[in-house]
């Protein structure tokens, strides 16, 4: 079993939504661990509506490239999410699934793209696998 290396990040995006006309901030903050395929951990913390994607860049987090900023056009932000979060998020549209054929490791069944993970409290602990590389 390889042992983690493990580096807190209390970094995180300021995200802002409308609801009933009424504008509020989410505030609670949930924790998400990235283990890099040389299986270092970084654990990054953010906001409930941030993205994977933006929780991982802001967090320093190794591996997620993220040049498109999450407009899905770049496929560089890619991550193998555990099977047991599968049921936590929506599944994969039609456009994430034709990026995910870019992307430079070769897709898995639980291969997705970060930018396109809203967070929930029902996140909160999810351990997700980064590639190799994003290029």
């Amino acid at each position: 079993m390889p042992t983690h290396q493990t580096k807190t990040n209390g970094s995180d995006a300021s995200i802002s939504a409308a609801s009933d006309n009424n504008l509020f901030t989410m505030s609670q903050k949930i924790t998400i661990n990235f283990i890099a395929a040389d299986s270092r951990s970084v654990l990054a913390t953010g906001k409930i509506g941030a993205t994977l994607m933006e929780i991982a860049v802001s967090g320093g987090v190794d591996g997620i490239a993220a040049d498109c900023g999450g407009l899905l056009t770049c496929a560089t932000c890619h991550v193998f999410l555990p099977e047991a979060f599968a049921a936590q998020v929506p599944l994969p549209d039609a456009e994430e699934l034709s990026m995910l054929a870019f992307t430079a490791v070769p897709q898995k069944p639980n291969s997705r793209l970060s930018c396109q993970i809203k967070l929930t409290a029902a996140l909160d602990g999810l351990t997700v696998e980064l590639p190799a590389t994003q290029y």
